[in-house]
């Protein structure tokens, strides 16, 4: 059949089983929208109140559903508007899949209207990225920009679409996608063989999982391999649910932020088994330090990964899904009663503590905890203090269930990927944790989330500062406060209110628990302004580049203090 371009890419998107695109209509790119308006009984466009916002709806779609998320921009400022929600994607490895127009072939390099190269500024931050300039080559493009984003080690893609294609007449195919099959293409025996010895060697392991087993759809194996090897496991920040953190094997999470049994039993362990984890400096600290009294087996998808951060004494890279399965058939079930009861005293030693006599920010997250259903809720975070408690304070229980921007520490993300999040699964409570300071920089997708009905909750943590910026320069820069003090007359209820969101404010941990269970209970959109003090902090914390063994706490710090 003949179909212009416009066409073309709608076909192929339902052939992708696309069914919801989050974006924002311009010049270059309105032929696409008027193809939409044909298509729109089979595929669902939301619209935003900014770009950014599309490129974050369509991370959190991907992140909750597992499947790839599609945005449209069109050309300059609508494409560049992509590239922070692209990068995010990017760091954390979302298959991402936007979609822009430019400006007509015969004007490209005339530095023409809205005219710019966004394939080559999204180059760096891509899987993939390319200009079409011939109808003929479209189709092929946006397949081969489907299949990359979603295969191997998931990722975003750019597809840049001159206007003429979108217009241009081309005989079009339907073509039903291959499946993708898991990647296995450097899983050797020798590697596996290597694994299994050092696991079965091991009288203190530990494992430290990460957002590639959510990627793999390996959080079943993973459960299955820790009780197969009898040890206890952490988890990176992107890594949150990928192991029912209610399971008393479970530590905490890891790093700067993660709790002392946690850290400290990486300290301890003889053999620590990373798998698909980055070895971010956010969970090493310093990795001449770090795991030093252990081996290092690393399971991931990307060898590029393998010896990147950390020094690992064997590895095995495939998708994790079968790594596991292929581990956790060739393993009989070993226990290590000692180590785990060492676990178990470091997780009783040392509990998370913040202060009951005032509202915090744990507590509301621990309120959230208490309030709501861990199969039917999604957690949403911006990036900050409010992202540590969250991460530390609730309880996940299932993959897909926690939303963060984790690798580019995105401020602004949330109300973005809450959107895409509520779309996917209208049913579902989703609540977006914030801070007053990444509140205000995508608050107007609060007219998205007004326009389009959607239910969610969005939880400002509100401290009146840049609360994670301001700890450091409390501990580490001299209480300098340069710029992190946000006291300003904005009300934030009022705000919601204004763009047809329920709105509250809460000061005292009896307002919070009765708006709390208000907000929950009626199923609408309503924002939540919890006030709490500047100065309430994130603890346990590691410095900077410090050693995992010095992790210490509010009582550590004022002990410390108090001797000085």
């Amino acid at each position: 059949m003949t179909l212009n371009g416009s066409e073309i890419l709608m076909e192929c998107l339902l052939e992708q089983k696309v069914d919801t695109i989050f974006g924002y209509p311009g010049g270059s790119i309105l032929n696409v929208y008027d193809a939409l308006y044909k298509y729109s009984d089979r595929i669902h466009h939301v619209l935003t109140s900014h770009e950014q916002g599309a490129a974050h709806a369509a991370d959190g779609y991907a992140r909750a559903t597992g499947r790839g998320g599609v945005c449209f921009a069109t050309s300059g400022p609508g494409a560049t508007n992509l590239v922070t929600g692209i990068a995010t994607a990017y760091m954390d490895s979302i298959p991402l899949v936007a979609i822009t127009a430019n400006v007509g072939t015969a004007m490209l390099g005339k530095d023409s209207f809205q005219e710019i190269d966004i394939a080559g500024v999204a180059m760096p931050i891509t899987k993939y990225s390319t200009l079409v300039k011939k109808v003929e080559d479209l189709a092929p493009a946006i397949r081969r920009a489907f299949r990359l984003a979603k295969s191997g080690r998931p990722g975003p893609v750019l597809v840049d679409i001159t206007k003429d294609v979108t217009a241009a007449l081309c005989e079009f195919t339907p073509v039903e996608p291959e499946p993708i099959a898991p990647s296995r293409a450097h899983l050797t025996e020798e590697d596996l063989c290597r694994a299994v010895e050092m696991i079965r060697a091991a009288k203190k392991p530990f494992i430290f999982a990460g957002g590639g087993v959510i990627s793999a759809n390996a959080s079943e194996e993973l459960t299955e391999f820790a009780k197969k090897i009898g040890a206890p496991v952490t988890l990176s920040l992107m890594g949150q649910g990928a192991f029912d953190e209610s399971d008393p094997a479970y530590t905490g999470m890891l790093g700067m932020h993660g709790t002392k049994a946690s850290d400290l039993g990486v300290c301890a362990c003889d053999l620590l088994i990373g798998i698909g984890v980055r070895f971010s400096d956010r969970c090493t600290g310093d990795t001449k330090a770090f795991a030093e009294q252990a081996k290092i087996l690393h399971l991931d998808v990307d060898p590029a990964e393998v010896n990147k951060n950390v020094r690992a004494d064997a590895s095995v890279i495939g998708d994790v899904k079968l790594v596991l399965a292929e581990l956790n058939r060739r393993l009989d079930t070993t226990e290590h009663p000692a180590w785990m009861k060492y676990i178990q005293d470091l997780k009783q030693r040392y509990p998370l503590r913040y202060r009951r006599d005032m509202l915090t920010g744990p507590y509301i997250i621990e309120k959230l905890d208490e309030l709501t259903s861990h199969d039917d809720t999604l957690i949403v975070t911006d990036v900050g203090q409010h992202q540590m408690w969250a991460s530390q304070y609730y309880t996940y229980t299932r993959p897909r269930s926690f939303l963060s921007s984790g690798g580019l520490g995105t401020m602004g993300y949330g109300m973005g990927a809450a959107i895409g999040a509520q779309t996917a699964f209208p049913d579902k409570l989703v609540v977006n944790i914030t801070g007053d300071g990444c509140f205000r920089m995508n608050l107007n997708e609060l007219a998205t989330v007004s326009r389009n009905e959607l239910p969610v909750v969005t939880v400002i943590i509100n401290n009146h500062v840049l609360g994670m910026v301001r700890q450091w320069q409390t501990l580490f820069y001299g209480e300098r406060y340069s710029q992190t003090i946000l006291q300003d007359a904005v009300d934030f209820a009022a705000v919601a209110e204004a763009m047809g969101v329920k709105g509250y404010r809460v000061t005292t941990r009896k307002e919070a628990d009765a708006v709390l269970a208000e907000v929950i209970a009626s199923r609408k959109a309503a924002v939540i302004d919890c006030v709490i003090d500047c100065d309430d902090k994130v603890f346990p914390m590691v410095e900077p580049n410090g050693k995992l063994s010095n992790v210490f706490s509010a009582e550590d710090l004022q002990g410390r203090n108090q001797q000085q």
